[in-house]
């Protein structure tokens, strides 16, 4: 066996191993994206925003399965297989762009979508309901208050029902351990409202995970590349293995 299919083998379970490690690291990152969203789902109306981190944990499944054939066909020395391998790696290619473009659309839909829906469910408050519960934790996480700003719970029924002048405690800053929520002392809250604050966490993580999917799409062309380069070396070098016969 000469240096060349040395070399060939080499590169090519280097690269099965690659799309193992790859397929570990895009589970991750769609499992992280899905996670970030179901935090906030009450405030998402369009389920479609999952689509692309859907997409790759479908794309981590199948490199898994390619990483299994590109060994596989290294071993074997088959010229079918590395056809094989090199179609799937053209397929799993095309989705990670597909993928790419769907999360630069959501990024941009984030806003609208967001936007359209925290006011019916902070209209829906009373303290003791579910919304409620969802509002006050995402108040607390994101350090935030209304939608805008703190003085949109001024519109609210349960402010009127209250008649107090106080917001939610958790509009209360994390650092004032004797705040009542009360409006003529917002020294004592978190001002900012959770619209921006939302917008801003969500589009950072498709943002994340548009990098990453960019990344690995980067390396599937070199890799097609790779193997294309491999093939035709192993054709032109006349090197058949003994055990494959003439139709290996």
């Amino acid at each position: 066996m000469d240096c060349g299919v040395i070399t060939s083998k080499t590169v090519l379970l280097l690269l099965s191993l690659a799309f193992w490690a790859a397929a570990a690291g895009l589970s991750y990152v769609g499992a992280y994206v899905i996670n970030t969203y179901k935090s906030y789902d009450n405030f998402m109306q369009d389920k479609y925003a999952l689509l692309p981190a859907t997409i790759i944990i479908c794309v981590a499944v199948v490199m898994f399965i390619i990483g299994l054939i590109g060994c596989c066909a290294t071993f074997r020395e088959s010229r079918v297989g590395l056809g094989l391998f090199l179609a799937i790696i053209l397929v799993i290619f095309i989705a990670e762009v597909s993928a790419f473009v769907l999360g630069f659309v959501y990024r941009e839909k984030v806003k609208t979508d967001v936007q359209g829906t925290m006011s019916s469910v902070f209209e829906k408050y009373d303290g003791k309901n579910t919304d409620s519960t969802v509002v006050d934790y995402l108040q607390e996480q994101l350090h935030c208050c209304g939608v805008k700003n703190y003085s949109d719970w001024t519109a609210t029924q349960w402010f009127n029902s209250t008649g107090n002048n106080s917001v939610p405690l958790s509009c209360c800053r994390q650092d004032m351990k004797n705040c009542t929520g009360r409006l003529d002392q917002p020294q004592e809250l978190n001002t900012r409202g959770c619209a921006q604050e939302l917008e801003s966490g969500l589009q950072s993580v498709i943002s994340y995970a548009m990098l990453v999917i960019l990344g690995f799409a980067i390396v599937k062309f070199f890799g097609m590349l790779s193997v294309c380069v491999l093939t035709c070396k192993r054709e032109d070098s006349g090197y058949q293995p003994l055990y494959s016969g003439v139709f290996a």
